[in-house]
């Protein structure tokens, strides 16, 4: 058993100011694998205080090297991958040859992506021809506290970290207590790279407890946060008194639109993507609309390839999904495809159960529901699991109302080989990303959603500007 206690604060690690355990689970074996301490008003409080006396001297400190810093961290963690990787395996489930290519192999894409963003991006700009005597300041919100999910850890503590360092901002990690084992690695990466006392600090700690106290406090002026839309809106009610920024990446229910002039592979591949991360990804296809003419194959195949998705111990190498994170969450996905089969979805895969051999760890069948309708509750809630609900569509009009009857609003998928229906779905689906075809955007293309998926924008330019103020000055003086 792992036993990490300290926090990094002020350049240093620090004990706890008091003892508060908590197990880290392996959901692989339901066994703990780790000891972390939670961490109290009075750690929160330091940290805060750390970021806050480091701010002016980071803030003045040239873009250039801030920049240099990253590049120096992005070296570091090139030799630090596979550390996170096994830690990311273990604490949150995810298949070690996946947690060593795409949980991993996230953080060091996106901090490359901010390292190029960042050398083009004018921090100071004229306002315009018309106004020489008048320029534009980007420059750092302040003090930030950092919000990180289990789901994807490193994946959303580089997209929060890099954006916070290069744009200047001090800042305060409080990362999942389920899965803080990553983020405590990619501390000991930023000491290493040299970045000067209280720019970076990181406090263990639960979402009543130290999010709630980094949310609330006076001297933090942002809060950068990424999880459960119900977590969001306490989140923003608990800033809303100090008046701070406030950045949420939250829940999703994406509708993934099969025409039916979609190329062969599309139902096969947006099965295997709902299925990735064992269904834990807020950007998950997870309904599956299909055009009426060729929905019964679509659901054949569908059943087909879940069928064949393997489940597995997140240590086994090879291509399989691991476990959900913890029991609470197996126990939500359980009810819930309960109440899929009592609503009166076909269940043409899967189903409520651990899979057969499987008898302890937190293991879910991957699980297709057809002939469901939008107003049925696997339709509706996020799921966060390997659970696939499939809706057929008539026309483009009818798939447009349904992708958009949802409180949320991530990511849409279009599958057609129409170029012209392809952008009309791009421009009338509400959602802050839009795939097509099984095509990824491309690095630097920012992040986020709208209406109970959140706010404001991850990755690349839009991700800097996310934690940079704009400071409008006139009267220039020439230089």
């Amino acid at each position: 058993m792992i036993e990490k206690s300290d926090f990094y604060i002020n350049g240093k690690w620090v004990a706890p100011s008091a003892t508060n355990d908590f197990e880290v689970i392996d959901p692989s074996t339901e066994e703990p694998c780790a000891v972390i301490s939670l961490g109290s008003e009075a750690d929160t409080n330091a940290a805060v205080a750390a970021a806050k006396s480091a701010l002016p001297g980071w803030m003045a400190t040239p873009v250039e090297e801030r920049i240099g810093l990253v590049e120096k961290l992005v070296d570091i963690y090139a030799t630090r991958s596979e550390d996170l990787a096994q830690a990311m395996s273990m604490e949150m489930g995810a298949p070690i040859d996946m947690a060593r290519t795409q949980q991993s192999g996230a953080g060091i894409y996106h901090l490359k992506n901010f390292i190029r963003a960042a050398k083009a991006f004018q921090f100071e700009r004229p306002l315009g021809d018309h106004a020489p005597n008048d320029r534009i300041i980007y420059e750092a919100v302040g003090v930030a506290a950092l919000i990180t999910p289990w789901n994807w850890p490193m994946n959303q503590v580089t997209l929060k970290v890099g954006a916070a360092a290069i744009a200047g901002c001090t800042m305060v990690l409080k990362p999942s207590e389920q899965s803080p084992l990553n983020a405590m690695v990619f501390a000991e990466m930023m000491d290493e790279a040299g970045f000067p006392a209280g720019v970076f600090n990181l406090v263990n700690g639960d979402g009543v407890g130290v999010g709630s106290q980094l949310s609330a406090h006076p001297d933090v002026d942002m809060v950068s946060f990424t999880g459960s839309t119900r977590a969001g809106t306490a989140i923003s009610k608990n800033a809303a008194d100090t008046l701070k920024k406030v950045h949420l990446e939250l829940g999703g229910k994406g509708a993934n639109v099969v025409f039916a002039d979609a190329d062969e592979k599309a139902v096969k591949r947006g099965v295997l993507h709902m299925m990735n991360n064992t269904g834990q990804s807020c950007n998950a296809p997870s309904r599956m609309l299909v055009q009426r003419p060729i929905y019964d194959q679509a659901v054949e195949t569908a059943a087909e390839v879940a069928n064949k998705v393997s489940v597995g111990p997140a240590s086994e190498e090879g291509r399989h999904i691991g476990p959900v994170v913890n029991e609470l969450q197996w126990s939500k996905i359980q009810d819930l495809i309960q109440k899929g089969i009592d609503e009166g979805a076909r269940l043409v895969a899967g189903g409520t159960g651990r899979p057969e051999s499987l008898n302890k760890g937190y293991y879910v069948r991957p699980t297709v529901f057809a002939d469901a309708n939008n107003q049925m509750t696997v339709a509706r809630e996020e799921i966060f699991g390997p659970v696939l609900t499939m809706i057929p569509f008539d026309t483009e009009e009818e798939a447009i109302e349904i992708a958009n009857d949802t409180p949320y609003g991530l990511t849409n998928y279009v599958q057609t080989q129409d170029g012209d229906r392809a952008n009309r779905m791009a421009r009338a689906l509400r959602s802050g990303m839009v795939e097509m075809n099984g095509q990824s955007r491309s690095a630097g293309s920012p992040f986020g959603g709208m209406k109970q998926s959140g706010n404001g924008r991850e990755g690349g330019v839009w991700g800097l500007e996310d934690f940079l103020d704009v400071k409008a000055v006139g009267g220039w003086a020439a230089e």
